[in-house]
């Protein structure tokens, strides 16, 4: 970092997602976006003052204070590389890799060549999530029981699926690693560290190279089991903004994240979602909020990449878990595999 008040920064990748990444850069006080990096010239000029097709070539010639790489996950291992090798602090696109080995070395390369890298998780920082986590912790409904997430999108029918994403269609592992590690990670968040998974999995479109229907068991380190359940077939409402909903149930009551991004409290509402802006509840402004707070105040990111592998590590085991159809238990910390 250079010291100056107003951040200067990149992004790389102008596609489909990096729109909100755009959207809330430009939002945001004390922040400049003064280069884009994209193979199509015409997509990264739009998106900041001075264009480059490669990475190496924007690294050569801008002086940066963060990188934001907004591009698919099987270019994330070589372009933090490149990063790493330059210094800067990066802020990296879900999923991390195409595998926890590729991962780990990411998270090794950057923590040795004394860079930072935060992974862009969007979700926990959704806001109804946010509110769910203050209320668990004021004891609202006492010690959880139990709970589960219900992750649904109807972009996945027909012949042409995920029309935003096309490329989603000839991804090997699709919907556990692209779309449920959002509520593995949201279940860290609220309730600590996992230590096994159960995973179903099966396709549903024939026309796709990956799964897009599955059922995870969740249990954590605390004993406390919850379920995520997901596919991308059924519209719980128009455009649901929490991409589904999700229900905490506890000795006391429960608490629910409704389809509508409501959270209700044993039926009643305590929290109206009345937000209108960016992506999901603003989430991508959020996030990337705390990424440049961390780097202004040196603090430790929520997603940092050594914490964030314990994430991908549930990925991987579900994985492992459905082609063996039982129970996968995770590892040492992920993390200590990185040093």
């Amino acid at each position: 970092m250079n010291g100056v008040a107003r951040l200067r920064g990149a992004i790389v990748g102008c596609g489909f997602f990096a729109q909100f990444h755009l959207d809330a850069w430009r939002r945001m006080d004390g922040v400049e976006l003064v280069a884009a990096c994209d193979p199509d010239l015409g997509r990264a000029s739009a998106a900041a003052p001075r264009a480059y097709r490669t990475l190496a070539e924007l690294l050569a010639a801008e002086s940066l204070d963060f990188l934001d790489i907004a591009t698919r996950p099987d270019t994330h291992a070589d372009l933090v590389g490149i990063a790493a090798a330059h210094g800067v602090p990066i802020i990296c696109q879900k999923p991390m890799a195409l595998s926890l080995a590729e991962a780990i070395a990411m998270a090794r390369e950057t923590r040795q060549a004394g860079a930072r890298l935060m992974i862009h998780e969007n979700w926990r920082w959704q806001p109804w999530y946010r509110q769910v986590k203050a209320r668990l912790a004021a004891g609202e409904i006492g010690d959880p029981v139990t709970y589960r997430f219900r992750i649904r999108k109807r972009d996945g029918a027909g012949a042409e699926p995920y029309l935003a994403q096309p490329y989603f269609r000839e991804m090997p592992r699709l919907l556990i690693h692209e779309t449920m590690v959002h509520p593995i990670d949201t279940a860290r968040f609220l309730f600590g560290n996992l230590k096994t998974v159960s995973a179903k999995m099966n396709r549903r479109n024939p026309l796709i190279a990956g799964e897009d229907m599955c059922q995870l068991v969740l249990e954590h380190a605390s004993g406390l089991t919850g379920i995520a359940d997901g596919n991308r077939f059924v519209d719980l409402a128009p455009d649901s903004p929490p991409l589904g909903d999700a229900e905490f149930e506890g000795e006391r009551g429960v608490l629910r994240v409704e389809a509508t991004g409501d959270v209700t409290h044993n039926g009643q509402i305590v929290w109206r979602n009345e937000v209108r802006s960016g992506y999901r509840g603003d989430s991508v402004l959020a996030t990337q909020q705390h990424f440049i707070e961390c780097l202004r105040a040196d603090l430790p990111f929520e997603t940092g990449a050594e914490d964030y592998l314990e994430s991908f590590a549930v990925v991987e085991a579900a994985y492992r878990s459905a082609g063996q159809s039982g129970i996968a238990v995770l590892a040492s910390p992920p993390e200590s595999l990185a040093s």
